[in-house]
């Protein structure tokens, strides 16, 4: 039985990587990949924010299934995480990663034989968490200790291409061989600019852009130098790893900066790859996807019967994923932060064609991917067939109200 392995990359959209299409290249190394790979071309998150992504990926269920408000923060005792489902059927479990919002303290650390979320460190204003290389070395150092003979589920997160975007010189000269800022105006862009949500100037709004892909260009070093961890400790050849983000981020596609509450695509469509060195060739999947379907994956990869708290379906094998359309929800992130002010946002992709429904405004927006693929036209008014669209929504909008 072969080791699963969760590589997760805050904030990282689909379309900065080379292997999905983005040139020149920013990711030399996880474009390498692809001829060991199955890659995902339609893999789409379950929210817009880390809080809202990562239910749907280690719990495989969605960020309001149980509410949310001050005392829904923490995990609900109703999800089951994937973790601890391996845990009891004997399989080793670790994690590591530095993001505040899967701390142990909101519960994230249930069903771990090692788990580590950096809240012991100080971190500084410009670099809020631990970066890669030193997660990389807390993974060597646990790998170690491992006596192989028994598999193993391991997930990492990184965080280095979140904001503030602080990449080192070298990595900006790889985007634009002119660019030369100090950390202390990178960090005012940061403060000054996509905190205030100000895209009033564009090329500040594209300066920001360069800073973000100079860190998808550095994280793709970490993920070389964590892939060459597993092959010096001869763990490459037997593990199965799944490469993913939680969500994307925005340069005023849509007006705004960061990641909101918003659906659109800069935020929605994530990488996913399955790396196995066994496989003949790489192959590619036009499934439409969801990550709520990664945990019911690695539960399959580990041979083990589905798991009946599992909202999702394991996408392998390829043939057999079930064609019934992908969902997203959130909280509206933009709007009054009054208590019992939150309003939900979702969505529902089938096909091409993408709802999104506000409950703040009441109001639908409805975009044909195949002619409007920047979601730039919405098409609710002039489209007669909708309804069965947004009864995919319907039902779902403050249900937790009436089950908990």
């Amino acid at each position: 039985m072969k080791n699963v392995i969760l590589l997760t990359i805050d904030t990282l959209r689909r379309d900065v990587l080379g292997c999905y299409g983005h040139s020149p290249s920013l990711t030399p190394f996880i474009d390498s990949l692809q001829t060991k790979c199955i890659r995902f071309n339609n893999a789409q998150t379950v929210g817009p924010y880390t809080q809202a992504a990562f239910p749907g990926i280690l719990t495989s269920s969605y960020y309001l299934e149980y509410g949310y408000g001050k005392d829904k923060k923490k995990l609900s005792p109703h999800r089951k995480m994937v973790s601890e489902v391996l845990l009891e059927n004997g399989i080793i479990t670790a994690g590591f990663h530095s993001n505040a919002y899967l701390c142990a303290f909101f519960g994230w650390n249930r069903g771990w034989d090692t788990f580590y979320d950096g809240m012991d460190v100080e971190v500084s204003d410009k670099v809020p968490y631990i970066e890669a290389p030193n997660l990389n070395k807390k993974v060597l150092n646990w790998l170690a200790m491992q006596s192989m003979d028994k598999p193993f589920f391991l997930w990492v997160h990184y965080m280095d291409v979140h904001e503030p975007y602080i990449p080192q010189q070298k990595y900006l000269e790889m985007i634009d061989p002119d660019m030369d800022l100090d950390e202390n105006i990178m960090f005012s862009l940061f403060k000054n600019v996509l905190l205030k949500r100000d895209v009033s100037n564009e090329n500040t709004v594209a300066t920001l852009k360069k800073l973000y892909l100079a860190g998808v260009r550095r994280i793709d070093d970490y993920i070389n130098e964590f892939f060459s961890i597993l092959e010096r400790v001869n763990l490459l050849e037997n593990s199965t790893i799944i490469v993913t983000a939680d969500h994307g981020d925005e340069f005023n596609e849509h007006g705004g900066l960061s990641h909101d509450g918003k659906m659109y695509k800069e935020l929605i469509d994530v990488p996913l790859l399955m790396f196995d060195s066994s496989l003949p060739k790489g192959q590619v999947s036009d499934n439409l996807v969801s990550l709520i379907d990664v945990s019911p994956t690695i539960i399959h990869l580990f041979g083990l019967k589905p798991v009946d708290h599992f909202e999702g379906h394991s996408l392998l094998p390829l043939d057999q994923y079930p064609d019934r359309g992908v969902l997203g929800e959130a909280v509206d992130k933009h709007g009054s932060k009054e208590k019992g002010d939150e309003k939900e946002i979702h969505f529902f992709r089938k096909g091409n064609m993408k709802i999104i429904y506000h409950e703040r405004q009441d109001s639908w927006e409805l975009y044909d991917l195949s002619n409007d693929p920047k979601e730039l036209n919405n098409i609710i008014e002039n489209y007669p067939d909708s309804e069965d669209l947004k009864n995919a929504i319907i039902p779902r909008v403050r249900r937790w109200q009436n089950n908990h």
